[in-house]
């Protein structure tokens, strides 16, 4: 029998031809496309990878694609629709050729809606329709053990609900993207008469109104002042901070009084309380979780560290980890993977310690998937070094699922009540770690403060050295990061698991948010803006909400694909069509918003040094070369100028030169590290970086 495998990526559809062969797996090349073939038993088996997806969702027609409204839509091979993708088209021929040779076929993509998806897709309409008769492989890790058990027990039909649900997640989120997209966009051309790209979406649109509103929030945010008591008591003459029983003072009048009436005077120790905190193992690593934890410890971006746990996945070191589990099930095999973990130095011991427990048992999350556990080590030792960042991620992994087994750790707190007088409480907190517990396997990524005390017993007087009143100020909520933003959109339930990371570099693309704590440009608030007045419903987290539980009950076979892509379209035509009757009013907002962008973005910050005016970066027409120009040029006749690389993203940054005070530019090339310098020492001669 032959039978062809269609796998995700190239490195999945290596590893599975090295799990699967007899013998040494052969390689062979056809239009460009590199697959495996391996014999196993009486079985003859081409191992194919799909490289992503191969098909996607484009109008139906070849309208221009400045055309708004398009309902009409149809699936593409993707070297029609996108460019850049030619390369495609050989490797579509090369799969329909293999597959005219097989008898049988498997799905062997990731186990998820796109894996689904993207082996459906080239089943039905690169192999001639034979999804009908495809199975389906299945498995969280790309270790051999795990690929021969999914091989032995491969499915006898596709998961049609996951490729279904797959199919009408890209068909909303393109009849939504394009829809909205294109009529923002073209309202903004035809009133100025200039291009310029301007996106919304499904997700996007909600996920910016977060950013703009908490914008707001911390605009209007008024400080209000209070005031709190900062003490020092002296304990058998050891110096020690203690707080007052009031945490906020609302007036300067009051602060002053206490400090008047404790200030140099003694208190009597009158309550002791020590108790002993429990703290619980952490649970398993979700998605989610770790990409927080990652930008916590490591400030990688959610995106970024995605990409390496695929990197890590794919070389079979760490389970799938585009997972929602927190959960761990016994058939992954603890002890398999501890005795692996043991055999790399740096693990050894702590892998030796869990393994003497009689039992190994996890402590778990609430969250589930069906489809994958938690995200855990495989065991296996790297076959090359890894990078630092992949090296740090792969710890935090290893770390995470060791801290698991392990037991709970102890914290002995005490909390000390001193009196002055009849009207006045003090508190002095201490606190120890008494058993580490899991805290040790999880080391260096949990800390907790330690504060010893002094020996204190009831009755003890207690000098008051140091006492004052701090004038403080309430804080607005904070800027949304990376990280919490990627939190806001999960609780919020809007997105998934897989495109939530891809929907935050989108902002930073289009230019709608700029720097790590999430600032909105103008033109973000002006597109939230037009779409609050013109079409609520598109930035509304709820109805974004109602169309996701729609989707995935389609996994569950509870919708169907088509029912819940015509609800979605009923919701559209209104809101296209009240951008479409109002498309002046919106041009000329989005146009104004656009051309304060461009100005901040060639404006500098520091004035010119000959006249006083606004330097800017400009553009000669007749060299077409550009340089840094005084905007007094065309009013008083200033000649200031500097030159400018010509090669490369020119990006002025909110930093300055230590040597003149000049502002600085970034230039970013197709190449190597990106060039800070100052423009006006490299002018009088200082060309090192400032």
């Amino acid at each position: 029998m032959r039978t062809l495998v269609i796998c995700e990526k190239p490195d999945a559809a290596r590893r599975l031809a090295e799990a699967l062969a007899d013998t040494e797996p052969s390689t062979h090349r056809k239009h460009g496309l590199t697959y495996f073939e391996v014999t196993r038993k009486d079985e003859r088996i081409t191992i194919c990878p799909a490289l992503g997806h191969l098909y996607v969702v484009d109008s139906k027609d070849d309208s221009p694609r400045r055309i708004y409204p398009v309902w009409d839509f149809s699936w593409k091979p993707k070297y029609e629709v996108e460019r850049g993708y030619e390369r495609q088209r050989g490797w579509l021929r090369a799969i329909q050729e293999l597959a005219g040779e097989a008898e049988r076929f498997i799905n062997s993509c990731d186990y998820d809606t796109e894996g689904s998806l993207i082996g459906y897709m080239i089943l039905k309409y690169a192999c001639g329709g034979a999804d009908r008769k495809a199975g389906r492989m299945r498995f969280s890790t790309l270790t051999r053990s795990d690929l021969n058990q999914a091989y032995v027990n491969v499915t006898d039909k596709l998961d049609y609900e996951l490729a279904q649900a797959g199919m009408c997640r890209h068909e909303i989120d393109w009849l939504y993207g394009v829809n909205l997209s294109r009529a923002i966009t073209e309202s903004a051309r035809e009133y100025s008469n200039r291009y310029a790209t301007i996106s919304t979406g499904r997700v996007q649109g909600p996920t910016l109104r977060f950013i703009v509103e908490r914008e707001v929030e911390v605009a209007i945010h008024v400080p209000v002042p209070y005031w709190t008591i900062e003490v020092t008591v002296a304990i058998d003459g050891v110096l020690t901070e203690a707080e007052y029983s009031k945490e906020k003072l609302e007036t300067k009048a009051e602060a002053e009084r206490v400090v008047n009436d404790v200030d140099k005077r003694s208190g009597l120790v009158e309550d002791i309380q020590e108790r002993s905190v429990r703290i619980e193992p952490p649970n398993p690593f979700d998605l989610t979780t770790i990409q927080s934890e990652a930008y916590r410890h490591f400030r990688m971006s959610p995106s970024q560290t995605l990409r390496i746990l695929e990197r890590l996945y794919l070389e079979a070191l760490i389970s799938y980890p585009r997972t929602s589990s927190q959960r761990l099930p016994p058939s992954i095999g603890y002890r398999e993977i501890l005795e692996g973990l043991a055999r790399n130095p740096e693990y050894k011991r702590l892998s030796a310690d869990l393994l003497s427990q009689p039992t190994l048992r996890p402590r778990e999350g609430k969250k589930f998937d069906p489809a994958h556990p938690a995200i855990y080590p495989t065991g296996q030792l790297p076959k090359r070094r890894l990078e630092p960042r992949e090296g740090r991620v792969l710890d935090l992994v290893t770390k995470r699922f060791m801290a698991t087994f392990a037991a709970a750790a102890t914290r002995q707190s005490l909390k000390v009540t001193i009196r002055v007088g009849q009207e006045y409480l003090f508190y002095i907190h201490g606190s120890r770690l008494v058993h580490p517990g899991w805290t040790r396997y999880y080391e260096p990524y949990v800390k907790f403060a330690e504060t010893v005390l002094p020996k204190i017993e009831l009755g003890q007087e207690v000098t008051f050295k140091e006492v004052a009143a701090r004038e403080r100020f309430t804080t607005p909520p904070p800027r949304y990061n990376p990280s919490s933003l990627l939190r806001e959109m999960e609780e919020s339930e809007i997105g998934t698991k897989a495109t939530r990371a891809e929907i935050i570099d989108i902002l930073y693309k289009r230019g709608y948010v700029l720097g790590e704590t999430m600032r909105p440009t103008p033109l973000a608030n002006k597109v939230i803006e037009v779409l609050k007045k013109h079409c609520p419903k598109i930035v509304d987290v709820s109805f974004t909400r109602e169309l996701e539980v729609l989707m995935s009950r389609i996994e569950l076979g509870e919708e169907k694909r088509e029912d819940v892509v015509i609800e979605a379209v009923e919701q559209l035509k209104p809101i296209i069509e009240q951008l479409k009757t109002n498309e002046g009013e919106v041009g000329r907002d989005l146009s104004e918003a656009i051309r304060e962008m461009r100005l901040q973005n060639i404006s500098l910050k520091v004035p010119c040094p000959s006249c006083g005016l606004q330097l800017r970066i400009i553009r000669s027409k007749k060299t077409k070369k550009r340089f840094i120009g005084c905007s007094g040029a065309w009013v008083s006749g200033c000649r200031f100028s500097l030159p400018l690389p010509q090669f490369g993203t020119i990006k002025l940054l909110d930093r300055y030169c230590g040597r003149c005070g000049f502002q600085l530019v970034k230039t970013v090339g197709s190449r190597g590290r990106p060039l800070i310098s100052c423009p006006k020492c490299y002018v009088e001669g200082f060309k090192r970086k400032p």
